[in-house]
C-alpha cells in the first residue's frame, strides 16, 4: 500500500516545473508533503508517571490532508448532533452540466459560491410558497468537486429536515416521507436562478469563459440541471453520520491508493454505473498530481454551509423555537470543552498509554 505523501514525493516536483500552479496550490502541495515530517517541527511528550520523552512530529492541519482532519470531523459531528431535530431528513444533490466545468475551473471562488446560493435559494424559495409547504426549512450544504477517479464534478449535497418553521402559525409543519418539492420544478428554479446570477456577473466582467459567453448560455437553458433526492433519512444519528462521510473528506484518502510506480499511481474506486463494483485505475504520475490539484480549494472558501433555520443568525432564535416546540433539550458544543478535554471524553481511543510504563499521562494526550 502506498499514500498521497509518496505520491507527492514522487511527482509534484516534476510537476511544478512543467506547469504552472497558484501560490495556494503550491502551498499545499508543500504542506501535505511535509505533514508529520520533521519539516513541520515537531513537540515533546514527557510521561508524568515516568518521565519517559517522547517525540511527536507536527500536522500541516491543512483542509486537504487525509491525515488531519478526523478530530475536526469528530467536533463538526458533535455540534451538529446539537441542531438535531426530531423529524426525518432529506439527502439532495445538486449538479450542473459539465458545459459549465471550464468556467468553474477558471473562477472557482465565484462558480462555486454561485452554486451553493443558487441550490438554497431555489430550496428556501420554493418551501416558502403555501403551494408546497409554506414554512421556512433548514438545510446544510457540502460542497464537493470530485468523482470517484478524480474527475472534476462540482456539485452539492444537502441535507434537509422533513419540515420547516410555518410561516403563519409559528409552529412546526411537518413533511410527509415523500420528498415534498417535486424535482423537476427544483431542477427548472435551480437552474433559472443559477442561470441569472451567471449573467449578472458576467454584465459586471467578474468571470472568465473561453468561449461566446451568450452561446453558453444558450446551451445551457437547453440542458438539465440534474437534482437527485435520495431516500429520506429517520435515526438522528444516522442522518450526522451520513453527514460526516462528505463534510471533510478529502479528494482522495491514503487507503485508496495501492501503489506508486517509476511514472504512475494506481488507486481503487467505486463504479456506481455498475452497481459500485470496486475497481482499479492507474494514471500518469503527472495526470494524478493535475486531478488532484482541481480539487483545491480556494483558501478560506466555506464549503460546508448553513440555510434557513439552521443558518448561524437563525439558531438561537427560530432553531431553538423548533427544539422548545419539540420539547428537545439544550446540547453541549464542542466550543464548551478544550481539545483534549473533548478527546478524553468522546475521542479516548485517540489517547496512546505511555510506551513505557503503559500508563496514560496528561501529557500525552493530543492536542
Amino acid at each position: 500500500m502506498a499514500d498521497l505523501r509518496q505520491v507527492l514525493d514522487a511527482f509534484s516536483d516534476d510537476f511544478l516545473t512543467q506547469h504552472r500552479v497558484s501560490p495556494e496550490k503550491a502551498s499545499v502541495l508543500s504542506l501535505l508533503r511535509r505533514c508529520r515530517t520533521s519539516d513541520l517541527g515537531a513537540h515533546a511528550n514527557v510521561c508524568t508517571n515516568c518521565g519517559h520523552l517522547s517525540v511527536a512530529y507536527n500536522s500541516c492541519r491543512n483542509r486537504h490532508c487525509p491525515l488531519c482532519q478526523s478530530i475536526k470531523r469528530e467536533m463538526w459531528r458533535f455540534d451538529r448532533g446539537a441542531d438535531l431535530l426530531n423529524t426525518h431528513y432529506f439527502h439532495a444533490v445538486f449538479t450542473v452540466p459539465h458545459e459549465l466545468n471550464d468556467c468553474f475551473i477558471k473562477n472557482q471562488r465565484i462558480m462555486y459560491d454561485i452554486l451553493m446560493k443558487s441550490s438554497a435559494e431555489a430550496l428556501l424559495t420554493l418551501s416558502r410558497s403555501s403551494k408546497y409547504l409554506g414554512a421556512q426549512i433548514g438545510a446544510t450544504a457540502i460542497l464537493h468537486t470530485w468523482g470517484q477517479t478524480l474527475s472534476y464534478h462540482p456539485h452539492v449535497h444537502f441535507i434537509i429536515p422533513g419540515g420547516g418553521l410555518c410561516l403563519k402559525s409559528g409552529l412546526w409543519k411537518s413533511t410527509g416521507r415523500k420528498f415534498f418539492i417535486p424535482v423537476k420544478v427544483l431542477s427548472l428554479v435551480f437552474r433559472a436562478i443559477f442561470l441569472k446570477r451567471l449573467k449578472e456577473l458576467s454584465a459586471l466582467g467578474t468571470i472568465t469563459v473561453s468561449m461566446d459567453f451568450h452561446s453558453l448560455i444558450s446551451v445551457l437553458y437547453e440542458k438539465n440541471f440534474v437534482t437527485f433526492i435520495k431516500d429520506s433519512l429517520d435515526s438522528p444519528m444516522h442522518v450526522i453520520n451520513y453527514l460526516c462521510q462528505y463534510t471533510h473528506r478529502v479528494a482522495i484518502s491514503n487507503h485508496r491508493i495501492l501503489s506508486v510506480g517509476k511514472d504512475s499511481v494506481s488507486f481503487k474506486y467505486k463504479d456506481y454505473q455498475q452497481g459500485g463494483i470496486s475497481k482499479t485505475m492507474t494514471l500518469s504520475g503527472y495526470e494524478f498530481i493535475r486531478r488532484f490539484l482541481l480539487h483545491v480549494l480556494p483558501k478560506s472558501f466555506s464549503k460546508i454551509r448553513h440555510y434557513g433555520i439552521l443558518a448561524g443568525r437563525n439558531r438561537p432564535t427560530k432553531l431553538e423555537t423548533c427544539r422548545k416546540l419539540m420539547r428537545i433539550q439544550p446540547a453541549a458544543r464542542s466550543r464548551d470543552y478544550s481539545t483534549s478535554q473533548f478527546i478524553e471524553l468522546f475521542l479516548p481511543h485517540l489517547i496512546k498509554p505511555c510506551p513505557y510504563c503503559n500508563e496514560i499521562s496528561d501529557s500525552l494526550k493530543p492536542t
